[in-house]
């Protein structure tokens, strides 16, 4: 250890101070606080929501989830940067734009519900005309997709008497009988969904020109509700049942760190991977349905899945991996010059320290032949002796005694001249 230290200590230093350098201009780390905007409280967006606040929290970062007015809120935060995450319903982005934003995929089917009165007669969305209608406040999602399919079917506002109520509120007037048709979007699961499903008063109108409008929107699906899915004891519903169905996609900003992407896409797999009611194991996450433009992130990891440091390491160790190794190709580039020069310049010095007494031996030698009188040679044998004294603590390794004997040697073979040409003065006198 302690020749490899006087071998490559400067190299060592040098990649040290490099690696130093290199962090400091490193991609940065992700953020410690996230925000997400979710929903109303109650709502499938709320619940998704503090799912995947949890599998955030599991990585040490702290989440707040927003209780939002839902979709068209959601989106705008994300744009206006009051939120890094956001539950989108697809189908918004064309009115309301997407700059700022990018989606991760989408993660759940929100069907389209048409429910009516049961003494009335509505069998297609054109039936709707002339009724006293539900389809959400103005700028929600449900209030974007029930104007667009009414609109495809024909069917103007202004022949509808339009109520801006929405979700449980809807199926409350609906039970109430102060509206007709009620237009809402939610997911299968909701227990209000299943209660009118369950009312005989109240029935689900079969989308029968689902598949239709699936084929004229890419961000719309066929859906089937089948038969006694929703309950097998008491048969509900007592039919299968056609949907036409957005989904909910998950939506952040653009700048959000790739890690914090990648995590939300980890928990997406795991929450929704397994199928639900009305999507067979597998169709989620999945980018189809997305109307935004996919994350840079997100693309990588449909294509290719989690990169390799991410399934060995956990998050923390994987997430500074993957931050480093850009800096390894320069770093190594750096390093293998420094360890290929280390052992010349390692014996360069060594040997430094031996031949740098040779200008003053080689002077001290001349001094020596030149001198007039005895007393001027005898003092440049003094400092002849006090050469070998200074020499003879000179420590090299075992490898270059053969050049410290060398040079002593040499001292000695100067020191032996002078003591002869001052025997020769001094017989030369007598």
């Amino acid at each position: 250890m302690k020749d490899f230290i006087r071998l490559y200590w400067a190299p060592v230093a040098v990649l040290v101070i490099a690696i130093v350098v290199a962090l400091m201009f490193m991609a940065p780390a992700p953020p410690k606080k996230i925000t997400i905007a979710g929903g109303a409280e109650g709502g499938a967006y709320a619940a998704t929501a503090q799912h995947y606040a949890e599998a955030l929290r599991k990585e040490k970062i702290e989440v707040e989830v927003l209780t939002t007015a839902g979709s068209v809120d959601n989106l705008n935060r994300i744009k206006t940067d009051q939120a890094d995450i956001g539950i989108v319903q697809t189908g918004l982005a064309a009115d309301l734009g997407t700059d700022g934003a990018r989606s991760i995929g989408a993660v759940f089917y929100e069907p389209l519900w048409v429910f009516h009165r049961a003494d009335l007669r509505i069998e297609e969305l054109q039936d709707i005309a002339g009724k006293r209608a539900a389809i959400g406040p103005e700028g929600s999602g449900v209030r974007v997709l029930s104007t667009l399919l009414l609109g495809e079917a024909g069917v103007s506002l202004d022949s509808v008497q339009i109520s801006p109520l929405a979700g449980q509120a809807a199926a409350a007037a609906l039970r109430q009988g102060e509206i007709d048709v009620a237009m809402v979007v939610s997911g299968a699961t909701t227990t209000w969904i299943a209660d009118l499903i369950a009312d005989p008063n109240i029935k689900l109108m079969s989308m029968r020109e689902a598949r239709a409008l699936a084929r004229r929107h890419s961000y719309l699906d066929e859906v089937t509700l089948f038969r006694g899915v929703l309950d097998l004891a008491k048969i509900q519903p007592r039919q299968d049942v056609q949907l036409i169905a957005p989904a909910a996609q998950i939506v952040v900003r653009e700048e959000l760190h790739p890690a914090i992407q990648s995590l939300l896409i980890e928990a997406a797999f795991r929450e929704h991977a397994s199928g639900s009611i009305l999507a067979d194991p597998g169709r989620f996450p999945t980018p189809e349905l997305s109307d935004i433009p996919l994350a840079d992130e997100a693309e990588r990891y449909y294509k290719k899945g989690p990169t390799f440091l991410r399934s060995v390491f956990p998050f923390s160790v994987a997430n500074f991996l993957e931050r480093a190794w850009v800096l390894a190709i320069p770093l190594v580039t750096l390093m293998i010059p420094l360890i290929r020069a280390a052992p010349p310049l390692y014996r360069w010095r060594i040997r430094r320290k031996i031949y740098v007494w040779y200008r003053d031996l080689r002077l001290l030698e001349a001094a020596g032949r030149t001198a007039a009188t005895t007393e001027e040679r005898m003092a440049v044998r003094e400092k002849l002796a006090d050469m070998q004294q200074q020499t003879g603590e000179v420590e090299v390794p075992l490898s270059y005694n053969d050049d410290l004997y060398r040079l002593r040697s040499h001292i000695r073979f100067v020191a032996d001249l002078l003591d002869r040409l001052a025997a020769q003065d001094k017989h030369a006198r007598v």
